[in-house]
């Protein structure tokens, strides 16, 4: 007789959770799962999947604004953010059902509720307690706000997917990912658009290059961007939100987005009771890069780990831990290649280290630089340019970055990590004979070096 009832217990039944469940029992594992929303978690139900049908739906405005200059005679387009929305709800209610599905088949039993540790080998779900020999942390994360007055009238990205009406005006609080893919959606479906950040740019992190260009970019498009401002406070009012900044200066809204972090699913589960080690300052799971936490039999994956957010990354992590436990074939993660893409629009990718990064470790580097005016433009009269970027190492040839804001740049990027995986020269990438006319090509054809920055530019 078993000494548990499963083999593998996974809190979470988001991408990661539902990755490492379903590979476990196709290796025959008896494995149950816990989920106390709905199965698909942030990507598939409130993140990556309906916000990209969003980026979509919004960049027929550029299509239809694009067709004229293509010889094409459009009628005044109609949007209706109403049918839009039921959509993406009819997908993602797809998607779950998919993911419901394909956890039955490989007899994955899924408890729908919210699961806490009672000890290292035993979970409790709505009163009832089931054994399992180890258990898989898949939590996810939630979006945070800081503590200001009236903070309780701001919507998260949650919300955003699901406004019963389109905003005429909204103000992102934000720089990153989420806040700069909303600013470009509401922007395209024509809503007036203002970016709140504390610092100089936007996408922190993110090359220089990169950051500026995507600035300028949006600023094009129509989206203002407040820099160094912050909020302190925000009133609601018989129509739509005033917000006040630190210098006094004061925002109208009838919508305020606050896109300013997110946080690890990690309280209330009962973690620390148990031993698992938790990080500081963020809160996050304390794993290795086998996923093992401070508990021997207690992993963690994805963005409760706080290691890299990606969904494609959770469910490697999944996946490598299902085949180290259960397939007797151990594997790690390499987290030092992963392209990410900000579905903004423009669009931005990239895969490996920024300049900066790549000054810091490497020294002596460099830097190939295009900026452009795709071949598309020509026509329809946009003025809207591509940047591309390479980062080299000096000695080795190596290409440690790539980098680009433009059109198609994430489907691009994907091959490009590749060849950063496989450790491509930037000789190889000369001898690549590219695809023409496209914009990929221009990866392959960069031969000018940008100048040396000056030494104290360099050394920021």
């Amino acid at each position: 007789m078993a000494q548990y009832d499963f083999d593998l217990f996974t809190i979470g039944a988001g991408s990661g959770g539902v990755a490492a469940s379903r590979r476990a029992a196709s290796h025959g594992a008896r494995v149950g799962i816990a989920e106390n929303s709905r199965v698909g978690g942030t990507c598939v139900i409130r993140g990556c999947v309906p916000k990209k049908l969003l980026v979509y739906s919004a960049h027929y405005a550029d299509d239809f604004a694009d067709a004229e200059g293509y010889g094409w005679t459009v009628a005044p387009p109609v949007f209706s953010w109403p049918d839009l929305i039921a959509a993406k709800n009819r997908e993602t209610d797809r998607l779950e059902a998919i993911y419901r599905k394909l956890l039955s088949d490989l007899g994955v039993k899924l408890h729908e509720g919210r699961a806490t540790l009672v000890d290292a080998h035993t979970i409790e779900i709505n009163g009832k307690r089931v054994t399992s020999a180890n258990i898989l942390l898949a939590l996810g994360g939630h979006p945070v706000t800081p503590k200001i007055s009236g903070i309780e009238h701001v919507i998260s990205s949650n919300e955003a997917l699901d406004l019963p009406q389109l905003p005429r005006n909204i103000v992102i609080v934000g720089g990153g990912y989420i806040a700069v893919e909303f600013a470009g959606i509401f922007a395209g479906f024509g809503s007036k658009v203002q970016i709140v950040i504390r610092g100089e740019e936007l996408l922190k992190g993110f090359d220089d290059d990169v950051r500026v260009t995507l600035s300028r970019e949006m600023q094009a498009r129509g989206v203002v961007i407040h820099t160094r401002t912050e909020i302190v406070s925000i009133e609601k009012e018989r129509e739509g939100f005033n917000l006040t900044t630190k210098a006094g200066a004061e925002l109208s809204a009838d919508q305020v987005l606050y896109a300013t972090g997110r946080q690890p699913n990690t309280k209330g589960v009962g973690l620390e009771a148990v031993g698992v080690k938790l990080h500081e300052r963020t809160g996050a799971i304390v794993a290795d890069g086998w996923s093992r936490t401070s508990v021997p039999n207690i992993y963690a994956i994805g963005d409760a780990t706080d290691m890299l957010n990606l969904t494609p990354t959770a469910i490697a992590e999944g996946r490598a831990l299902a085949e180290t436990l259960f397939n007797n074939n151990p594997m790690k993660i390499d987290h030092g290649h992963v392209p990410t893409a900000v579905f903004s629009n423009p669009t931005v990718a990239c895969v490996g280290l920024t300049e900066k990064q790549a000054r810091e470790k490497y020294g002596a580097i460099d830097v190939y630089r295009t900026n452009f005016r795709p071949l598309k433009n020509t026509l329809s009269g946009r003025d809207e340019k591509t940047l591309m970027k390479l980062v080299v190492d000096r000695v080795s040839d190596r290409v440690l970055g790539c980098h680009m804001v433009g059109p198609d740049g994430p489907e691009i990027m994907v091959g490009l990590a590749v060849a950063l995986t496989c450790g491509a020269t930037k000789k190889q990438f000369d001898k690549t004979i590219g695809i023409h006319p496209t914009a990929a090509e221009e990866f392959v054809t960069m031969r000018e070096k940008a100048p040396e920055p000056a030494p104290a530019k360099a050394a920021e």
